[in-house]
C-alpha cells in the first residue's frame, strides 16, 4: 500500500517568549515529520527546542525556504515522491500567510499530497479581531510603496475603497519605517477615518489601539523597530 506524503503547516511564535500561544498538538505534528523546510533554520531550531526539549533537532533533514528557490522546490517535490512527512515553518506566524511557503504548498497540492494547516498565532487575524473593525469584509495588502508620492496615492486609494465597501484594509511596514508610515497616514487620511495600530502582538509589551485619525494626531507615539500591523477603515 502506497503512503501519501503529509505536509504540516507549522505555526511559529510571534514573540520568542510567547510559547503558550503554540497548541500542544503542534509538537506531535513536528515529531511526525522527518523533513523541515524553514524560512530561517537557526531561529526555527531555537523555536522547536523552546516548545519541546525532547525533539532531536539533528534527526531532521533541513532545507531553507527562499534560498536557491528553484533548487529548494525541486528538493521539496523529491521528498514528496519519497513519501516523507514534511513540516513547513515560517519565521513568525503561519506559513503561507504573509510569509514564505505558498510555492511549496502549491506544489504539494499539485502532487496530491495531504496538506494539514495547523492552528497558531497569526498577527493579521489577531490584529483584526482586536481592532473592532469590519471582520466580514477585509483585505490584507502587504507593504505600501516606499516612495512618498506613491505611498500617498496608495493610502488615498485604500481609504476611498474602504469608504465605498465599508471594508477594513490591513497593511505592514518594515519596523524601522513604522513612524514614517504613521506620519504619512496622519497627514493623508480624513480626520474621521479609523486607524488601528497593533504592535508587539502576544509579547509582554503588546499594544492594540483603534482611534480616529483626529485622535491619533493629538498623541505622540513611536513604534520604531517594533513589529506592527496597521488597519484602516474609513
Amino acid at each position: 500500500m502506497n503512503m501519501i506524503s503529509c505536509i504540516y503547516l507549522i505555526p511559529a511564535v510571534l514573540d520568542e517568549s510567547a510559547t503558550q500561544t503554540i497548541p500542544p498538538y503542534i509538537i506531535d505534528a513536528v515529531k511526525d515529520c522527518t523533513v523541515i523546510f524553514a524560512e530561517n533554520e537557526r531561529t526555527t531550531r531555537r523555536f522547536l527546542k523552546s516548545i519541546c526539549k525532547e525533539i532531536v533537532i539533528d534527526d531532521f533533514e533541513w532545507f531553507t525556504i527562499h534560498k536557491a528557490e528553484e533548487e529548494q522546490l525541486n528538493a521539496f517535490k523529491q521528498k514528496i515522491r519519497e513519501e516523507k512527512n514534511i513540516a513547513i515553518i515560517s519565521e513568525a506566524g503561519c506559513p503561507g500567510i504573509a510569509d514564505p511557503g505558498q510555492l511549496l504548498i502549491a506544489a504539494a497540492q499539485e502532487m496530491n499530497a495531504v496538506v494539514k494547516p495547523l492552528v497558531g498565532p497569526s498577527s493579521i487575524l489577531l490584529a483584526l479581531m482586536a481592532s473592532g473593525m469590519n471582520g466580514q469584509q477585509f483585505e490584507f495588502v502587504g507593504y505600501l510603496p516606499i516612495d512618498t508620492t506613491e505611498r500617498i496615492k496608495a493610502i488615498t486609494a485604500l481609504e476611498l475603497s474602504s469608504q465605498k465597501k465599508h471594508s477594513t484594509h490591513i497593511f505592514i511596514e518594515t519596523p524601522y519605517r513604522n513612524d514614517q508610515l504613521l506620519d504619512t497616514l496622519l497627514k493623508t487620511c480624513k480626520p474621521s477615518t479609523r486607524l488601528c495600530i497593533a504592535a508587539e502582538l502576544t509579547a509582554a509589551g503588546e499594544y492594540i489601539k483603534t482611534k480616529t485619525i483626529a485622535a491619533w494626531k493629538k498623541e505622540k507615539n513611536s513604534f520604531h523597530k517594533k513589529p506592527v500591523i496597521f488597519l484602516l477603515q474609513a
